[in-house]
């Protein structure tokens, strides 16, 4: 008789784990569900921030880029000034 009664108890705490098991299942589900939105919100934040620094950068590409144009035609225009006419007789 002792064996029928182990047979019910492990039933019942068969029963009790799978029902844990179950649970836990269902609990990583819907964590899963919610990870893939934090992690294309992290993307989509990562991307702005690239793009922020890449405009950036080019920002200040383009200061350069239009100092050095303007440092160049006034170099030019002082070297015109500076150089003596020819007289083409």
């Amino acid at each position: 008789m002792g064996k029928q009664h182990n047979k019910i108890i492990k039933r019942s705490r068969r029963k009790q784990y799978l029902k844990r098991k179950k649970d836990q299942v269902k609990a990583t589900i819907a964590q899963k569900k919610s990870a893939p939105a934090k992690k294309t919100a992290k993307k989509a934040a990562k991307k702005a921030v690239k793009k922020a620094a890449v405009k950036k950068v080019a920002k200040k590409a383009a200061k350069k880029t239009t100092a050095k144009k303007a440092v160049k035609k006034t170099a030019k225009k002082a070297a015109k000034k500076a150089a003596p006419k020819k007289d083409d007789k």
